[in-house]
């Protein structure tokens, strides 16, 4: 198993000491991997402090300490609930957990950042979207793929209306298997709500997002071909795709594409995004984290402009501060998008990213998994 990459000194990349403001103080629910890098990037915010740590698996909690986190720790995010002495709370459990800790949160009033997929099923989905109809605080989904500065400086483009009228989206993902998780969750469907809900929310979410509408038919063929193939886990055995192709038809015409592959680490790009209009295509090239590279250094980014009319495409590197690729797998993505969750609990406002996307991002990605099965085409 590879090591994760290690706390950094508390910094501010955007805030000058004279400027700080008061500390909003964190708890967070889930110790492993994904709540620990939510951790390195909350220690990268001025102003923000993790004052408690939950999770029933006492060698995650030990990783914790012994990783440097500060933060008192409880077996049970009840009871961290019921010590209070926080502002917000961050959930990084695993998948099939969501909707049990969301129903104690919402309760409790704090501000919540809750890591993708919203729940594991739509039914669990549309249960917290009841719940939070009453709830005090806001909710927020962590989609982090929509805040790699490429991907925004995308998005930005279509906005603005530099591709035209949007008609395709193309996204391909070729990258490594899933990682070793505690007891070994992310190798079940049962457990993630299938590798298409799981890791391919975030595209789904993208693909709402540029597009402007809501997905009305899904069809897929996938499999697992390599990852895990003839494995077991305590009697069970592994049942995850780890290679699909996924199209979706939108309700204003647009069509979009997934190209998924997770036995693909060896490739450059990790991530390239296309959107093309009548006018021009919009492209973003991501590449995996450094540590999965073979020189352990970090890759530019890149975003290309094709324009119909000149036929020249212009080509530009995106830049990333050094300590913001350094604590997380995803581009810098989860800084940015807890500064932005950070402001919210400050000064107010509304999610960036509400319960409502979270659940239609898990339709169209449960909407795959059943196309994928019985390879038909899904209404939605």
């Amino acid at each position: 198993m590879l090591s994760e990459p290690q706390p950094r000194p508390s910094a501010s990349p955007s805030l000058t000491s004279e400027s700080r403001p008061a500390t909003v103080r964190y708890a967070i629910i889930g110790a492993g991997m994904m709540g620990r890098e939510h951790m390195r990037n909350i220690g990268l915010l001025d102003g923000a402090e993790i004052v408690a740590i939950a999770d029933p698996n006492a060698e995650s909690r030990a990783g914790v300490s012994q990783a440097g986190f500060a933060g008192v720790q409880f077996p049970d995010h009840r009871e961290l609930l019921s010590a209070g002495g926080f502002d917000c709370v961050v959930i990084a459990s695993p998948n099939d957990t969501h909707a049990a800790i969301l129903r104690d949160v919402l309760v409790a009033g704090k501000p919540v950042l809750v890591e993708k997929p919203l729940c594991a099923t739509v039914e669990d989905c549309h249960d917290i979207l009841r719940i939070a109809e009453t709830a005090k605080a806001p909710a927020w989904v962590a989609m982090e793929y929509r805040y790699m500065p490429p991907v925004e400086r995308l998005i930005s483009r279509l906005q603005a209306g530099d591709a035209g009228r949007l008609r395709m989206i193309a996204i391909r993902e070729h990258r490594y298997p899933f990682l070793d998780k505690v007891d070994d969750w992310n190798r079940f469907a049962v457990r993630t709500g299938g590798t298409l809900v799981e890791k391919c929310c975030h595209f789904f979410d993208l693909m709402r997002l540029m597009a402007g509408g809501e997905a009305v038919r899904v069809y897929a063929s996938g499999a697992m071909d390599v990852n895990f193939v003839g494995e077991s886990y305590d009697g069970r055995a592994a049942d995850i795709l780890d290679n699909a192709f996924v199209v979706v038809d939108f309700d204003n015409g647009v069509r979009a594409m997934l190209d998924l592959c997770m036995f693909a680490e060896g490739s450059y790009w990790q991530e390239q995004i296309a959107a093309t209009g009548d006018l021009a295509r919009v492209e973003a090239f991501v590449p995996g984290p450094a540590r999965f590279s073979p020189d352990g250094r970090e890759r530019l980014s890149e975003i290309v402009f094709s324009p119909r009319a000149s036929k020249v495409p212009v080509r530009e590197e995106i830049h990333v501060d050094a300590d913001i690729l350094a604590a997380g797998d995803h581009h810098g993505s989860t800084f940015f998008q807890h500064r932005k969750f950070l402001d919210m609990v400050r000064n107010g406002g509304n999610p960036e990213v509400s319960l409502e996307d979270g659940m239609r991002a898990v339709m169209i990605g449960a909407a795959a998994e059943e196309s994928a099965r019985t390879g038909r085409a899904v209404e939605l």
